[in-house]
């Protein structure tokens, strides 16, 4: 039977094959409309056909269905899925979701012995099912590609470890640091999200299925056998936790959001590195575009939209744990809900994992604006204030207050600290001498910076090789 015959075949039969067996008529057409799922929950297929062949075997190895009929489902779910992967099956929208899309299309394929197949499970533990195989899955897919960003920030760190910039608080000048310093900031929040959605991975391999509908089922299943066969760590304890459950749903947004946010600080950063006013990088022709009236335009689109992305990222996890406040245990329809922001947001996550990698691989560093920039904001001021108490025993705090003064007197003249004469100097605290040149160059403060995690040159390097070691 064709699949165009399949759709109108079944509206001769029960109202809904389904459930239509307690109906006597046929759902209102915006019934159809908002009961239907199928046209976000079928790209959990593979899934679904994965979690359907498992049962199909566990069901055999208890005797429940014989080996002949489930020979045959076998036979006929990957028949389902290569046809599905053509694009030769016509979805129906009468049949709600892809668990019913399958079954109906498996009874076409083999005939009745297709309705053994749901024996002693329900739509609800099959769709946590399937959901928990498909999000595992974006969860493997996302490491790899974090795994490629943090790859591209490395290798920039490494070529820039020396390269110095302004570093920022209250995005005004603070110390100097490196560029490759900054970058492998980055490096570590990408680290903690990889780290939070592994987390997520580890807590939702726990399998629902043989739950049913919500307590379990009368026929003698092995839920530890189709655990197994999917690469579960083990069954869900609880049937009707099992089937309502979606905090690994809402984990995974949670950790996606955070995520997202992180790319949103680094494409801002480069919206404002790549502008006229700092000039600090420059994207190519692949990751920006042009005004439709402005020709001297280059625009950081890419960044500006993983920027603009991470709202709706966010929003799916809002719009998730306001579907799950007021549910009750254990299953209602409104769990239905959970797989378009789930969808979206993955997509939308691995989209700009993806842009930003490739921005930041792309990307010309600037040195010189950078140094330029790193120099006429008084950024060694505090290294000045260091010089004080070490060279001359000041209390820090006095030393503070000194280095504040020669600042204005830098400002007031309109030069940069390393160029203020030395008497100048000594009118604030007559005990300085020539030897504070050494720190009022950004290399020299750079350099000095040789703590743990600083931004010395060679700790720049050193922390980059360690980030290879940890992470790729």
């Amino acid at each position: 039977m064709s699949d165009k015959a399949s759709t109108a075949a079944s509206d001769d039969e029960d109202t809904n094959p389904t459930w239509g067996g307690r109906f006597a008529a046929r759902p209102a057409g915006v019934m159809e409309e908002i009961n239907a799922s199928i046209g976000f929950d079928k790209r959990l297929y593979a899934q679904d056909i994965a979690g359907s062949r498992a049962h199909c075997t566990m069901l055999v190895a208890q005797g429940i269905v014989t080996s002949e009929d489930g020979a045959a489902i076998l036979s006929g779910l990957d028949r389902i899925r290569r046809q599905i992967e053509r694009g030769e099956l016509a979805f129906d929208t009468a049949l709600e979701d892809i668990h019913m899309n399958v079954e109906a299309r498996l009874k076409e394929i083999i005939g009745d012995a297709a309705g053994r197949l749901h024996t002693g499970r329900s739509r609800n533990d099959q769709v946590a099912t399937d959901l928990r195989l498909w999000l595992r899955d974006a969860i493997d897919r996302l490491d790899g590609e974090l795994v490629g960003l943090q790859a591209a920030l490395i290798d920039q760190a490494e070529r820039h470890a020396a390269t110095v910039m302004p570093g920022l608080t209250h995005l005004q000048p603070a110390q100097p640091v490196t560029f490759g310093h900054h970058l492998l900031a980055y490096v570590e929040m990408f680290g903690r999200d990889r780290g939070r959605a592994a987390d997520c991975r580890k807590r939702l391999n726990e399998c629902p299925l043989g739950a049913a509908a919500l307590a379990g089922t009368s026929f003698p299943i092995d839920r530890e056998a189709t655990a197994r066969a999917l690469g579960f760590d083990r069954p869900a304890a609880n049937s009707m936790d099992a089937v309502s459950d979606r905090d690994f749903v809402v984990e995974f947004l949670s950790a996606a959001a955070l995520g997202a946010v992180h790319l949103s600080r680094l494409a801002e950063e480069i919206v404002m590195w790549s502008s006229a006013q700092f000039g600090f990088v420059t994207l190519s022709d692949a990751f920006t575009s042009g005004s439709s009236i402005m020709p001297q335009k280059r625009n950081p689109d890419a960044a500006e939209l993983v920027r603009g992305k991470t709202g709706r990222i966010v929003g799916a996890l809002v719009a998730l744990l306001v579907t799950m406040k007021g549910l009750a245990l254990s299953y209602g329809k409104d769990l239905q809900e959970d797989k378009e922001p789930l969808f979206d947001a993955a997509d939308s996550l691995s989209l700009c994992v993806r842009a930003m990698t490739g921005m930041i691989a792309d990307m010309t560093v600037n040195a010189e604006a950078m140094r330029a920039a790193a120099e006429a904001g008084y950024a060694t001021a505090t290294d000045l204030a260091d010089w004080l108490v070490r060279r001359l025993d000041v209390p820090f705090r006095d030393a503070h207050h000194a280095a504040a003064r020669i600042v204005g007197l830098a400002e007031a003249r309109g030069v940069r600290l390393a160029d203020l004469p030395l008497k100048a100097l000594r009118e604030v605290e007559p005990r300085i001498d020539k030897t504070i040149r050494e720190v009022l160059a950004v290399e020299r403060a750079v350099a000095s910076r040789t703590s743990f995690g600083g931004t010395a040159p060679d700790r720049v390097r050193a922390a980059a090789a360690r980030a290879r070691e940890r992470f790729l």
